[in-house]
This record gives C-alpha cells, structure tokens and sequence, in this order.
C-alpha cells in the first residue's frame, strides 16, 4: 500500500491573486462593495488555484477526547461530560447537529481518547489512542509514541475524507485548559491570557486554575519541540486533529477553524508545516476572552460574531453559508454571462503529489 507525502503548498500565486480581483472587479461593479467577502473571495480561490472555486461534500468533524487535568477540578464553564455531550450530536440534541444537518454538513464524531466507551453510530468514528490523557501537573499527558500515534490517525482520516471542506472542532472536558498549555509554550502568549474567560471570571475559580496550570507548565519547562509539547500538554483530540489538518492542506482542502483546542493543533501543525495556515479561516462559538488571544496568535479574526455561548463548531456552522457565498461570487454567474476559463492565461497547473512507500513519514 502507498500513502500519499503531506507536502502543504503557499497558496500564494500573484497571477491568479490579480486575476481573481480583475474577476471580482467586474462583478462589483453591478453589484457594489462586498467589503471582506471579496477578499475570502479571493483566497478561496487561491486555495484551489483555480478562478472558480467550489465546494462538495464538505464535512464537519467533531474530535472528543478526555484529559487527566480535569481531575484538578480546573475545566471551566464544563459541567456535562464529555460522553453525554457526543450523544446529545450523534442525536441530534444540540443546536450545532441541527445547523449542519440544514446546511448539508456531514457530521462525524471522531473518539480520540475519550474516558468512556460510546455505542456504534454511524457517524461515530472510534480512533481512540487511549482512555484520556494522564495529568499534565504529575507527568506527560501521553507518550511520543501516542503523540505520533494519534497525528497518523488524523492523517490516516484526512486522506480518506470526502469533499474539499472541513469544519474541525473539539470536545472535551479539560480541552481547553490542555489546550491554553501548548498555545502558551508554542508562542509568547502569557498562560493566564488564554484562561481567562472574561472579566466576570470568579477570582477564586481563576486562582485555582492558574496554580495547576503553571505547576504543569514548571514540570515540563524545557519542552519546546512541538511534538513534545503535545505530549506533554495533550490533548488526543489535538493530536489527531493536526494530522487531519496537514493531509487535508496537502490537498488544498478549505479548514475551518473553530475553538482553542483547533487553534492549538493549527498552531502545532504550522509548526510542521507552516503553508497550513494558508487554507484556514477562522470561526468562533462562544465569547471566551482566551478566544480572542488564540485568534491574534494568527493575526485573524472570526467570520462572523454572534454573541453566542455554544459547543465548539457551532458558529463554523453557521458561517458555512457565508463561505459558499464567497465562492459563489467567482464561480456563478448570470444569465448569458461568459463563464470564463477556470485559470488565467499562463498559469500552470499544479503537480500531482506522488506517493511514498509505506512507512514513509507523513511529516
């Protein structure tokens, strides 16, 4: 058997990027400024390479995945269980199942490391490298070996996906403090800034979190690697997710990126290979100041701001629609319209990657 080499391409390409803004020139002028949709426009394009972009079968995956700093009691605003909060997607029970079932999302829960086993369901996917990651305050989170477990996983996952479009997001109790931990060692991003919710935060409840934190962040205070730092901080549903990010960008496939636990993979998976960051736009759920950090480590913003306070993927959901919109500037057109060529004069097509022997590393 061969795998393809995740091999993550710039999107950058001038002659397109300008012929894509001439395209969007002349549209404008019957229909007026877009604002920031022309832009998004323009780099949807460039992630395909192509003048009209367009999407099929675009999948939402949901990583769940439990951590052993919860036992610290420090998981905020995160009262229901992990299990109990992927029955209530695989049911249908939470706002953000039923938005991507009206959009035509593909669902899909993929059980990292989850503490419990969950019944079969057709849109469960059980990659479980183990049940929860140890305490990161006493020991690594996970070995190297399930670090590299749970990236080939990913990568195994993204090579089989359908479409050209994921929305990724995590669950977990104690994601987002595992989380803050390797965004905070990966950048110069001070810990407390990623933990704190908001200015209403209890100081109590803030104290707490930020004593078992920082005594994780002393036990392994020379991990730099970013490998290592997953190990040391986890998560497993971090791990699987940027594998899944690094073979979907090698096929120049959009990312949606939504919560801290995707922007920590995202931040890891640049680190390998850093062209990721070229197919990724930004989404958000909920008003969490630490968000708002995570989003500036990437000098981005999210789509859209609802004011919403919703499980991680739910605002990704919604801004789907704004995606396709997006592309659909380029690729639809009027009645008696010339279509125009998919690629301006002079541009090339791009290679097709070539396969490596199995065993070969992905990354």
């Amino acid at each position: 058997m061969v795998t393809p080499r995740s091999l993550v391409s710039p999107t950058t390409n001038p002659l397109l990027e300008r012929a894509l803004h001439e395209k969007l020139l002349r549209r404008s002028e019957a229909g007026g400024n877009l604002g920031g949709l022309e832009p998004l426009a323009i780099r949807l394009g460039l992630m395909q390479n192509t003048l009209k972009p367009r999407f099929f079968e675009p999948q939402l995956l949901m990583f769940a995945a439990d951590h052993g700093l919860a036992v610290e009691g420090v998981a905020h605003g995160t009262d229901r269980p992990t299990h109990d909060t992927v029955h209530m997607l695989l049911t249908r029970q939470l706002p953000l199942a039923i938005f991507a079932r009206a959009h035509e999302l593909e669902l899909t829960v993929i059980d990292c490391g989850m503490a419990d086993n969950m019944c079969a369901h057709d849109h469960l996917q059980m990659r479980k490298i183990a049940h929860a990651t140890r305490n990161a305050r006493l020991t690594q989170a996970m070995s190297l070996e399930q670090a590299h477990a749970g990236m080939r996983a990913g990568m195994e996952i993204g090579d089989k996906l359908r479409g050209n479009a994921t929305i990724l997001a995590g669950v977990g109790v104690g994601s987002h403090e595992s989380a803050a931990l390797v965004l905070a060692r990966m950048s110069d991003c001070p810990l407390r800034d990623l933990i704190v919710s908001g200015p209403q935060m209890d100081a109590a409840e803030l104290g707490r979190a930020m004593t078992v934190l920082q005594a994780a962040q002393a036990r392994h205070r020379d991990v730099i690697d970013p490998v290592e730092v997953l190990a040391a901080f986890g998560g497993y549903e971090v791990a699987v997710m940027v594998g899944v990010m690094l073979m979907a960008a090698s096929k120049r496939h959009l990312l949606v990126v939504d919560g801290l636990p995707a922007c920590a993979a995202l931040m890891l998976a640049a680190r390998i290979a850093q062209p990721v960051t070229d197919y990724c736009v930004f989404t958000r759920s909920h008003g969490h100041r630490g968000l708002d950090q995570a989003l500036n480590l990437f000098r981005a913003s999210a789509l859209m701001e609802l004011g919403m306070e919703s499980t991680d993927g739910t605002g990704a959901t919604l801004a789907w629609p704004l995606l396709r919109c997006a592309a659909g500037l380029l690729t639809d057109v009027a009645d008696g319209e010339d279509p125009g060529p998919s690629q301006p004069d002079g541009l090339l097509s791009l290679p097709v990657t070539q396969p490596t022997p199995s065993g070969t590393p992905l990354y």
